[in-house]
């Protein structure tokens, strides 16, 4: 059962209409099946998008966002929680927490970032939920041919591709978390490709 989804989105106004609409659709979606959304806490772009559309069905969002980005009213003010953290390693640390997904919107360095790092986690048996890229306008082509190529070049296990699911439209989301393949700590033994001695 979903009960609380990470979210990570950008907090670019001036991105694409396409973009934002999805981000807002992804929040009713969440918000009508009573999943809480756990995100960044900001007000602008994809951000508050997503939590606005939350919130227009009623739904839990949790912000969780660093003093210094708080001090510049980088904050949602109508959020159900805004939790106001140290610094950004905070911040993406308790973002994960407790959470049953990690969900990718199109962004930039931030928003690679915290993907990047949660696929790492996984492939270390450290984050074992589903993780989805949510595929607006191809947005992440280069980013799963990367990784694809990581694994063609040796640096990753085949069975690394398994850690994420690729969607194109927020509407499938909740059907990619639910058909994403058990992840456990076994992975931990393919993590490192060494060969035999």
């Amino acid at each position: 059962m979903i009960k609380r989804v990470c979210v990570y989105c950008a907090s670019s106004d001036y991105s694409d209409q396409v973009y934002l609409n999805a981000a807002y659709r992804l929040g009713e979606i969440l918000a009508e099946k009573s999943i809480t959304i756990v995100y960044g806490g900001g007000s602008a772009g994809l951000m508050g998008m997503l939590a606005n559309g939350a919130l227009s069905k009623g739904g839990k969002v949790v912000g969780i966002i660093p003093q210094f980005m708080y001090e510049l009213e980088w904050g949602h003010e109508g959020l159900t929680e805004l939790q106001i953290v140290n610094n950004m390693h905070e911040r993406k640390e308790l973002m994960m927490m407790n959470t049953d997904a990690a969900i990718a919107l199109p962004g930039g360095s931030g928003t690679l970032e915290e993907l990047f790092e949660t696929i790492t986690l996984k492939r270390l048996g450290v984050y074992l939920n589903p993780i989805i890229l949510v595929n607006i306008k191809n947005f992440f082509d280069p980013c799963i041919q990367l990784l694809e190529n990581a694994v063609i070049e040796k640096f990753m296990d085949e069975r690394n591709k398994l850690m994420w699911k690729v969607v194109d439209d927020p509407s499938n989301v909740l059907e990619a978390i639910i058909a994403s393949p058990v992840w456990t700590e076994e992975s931990r033994h393919f993590a490192t490709l060494k060969k035999d001695k």
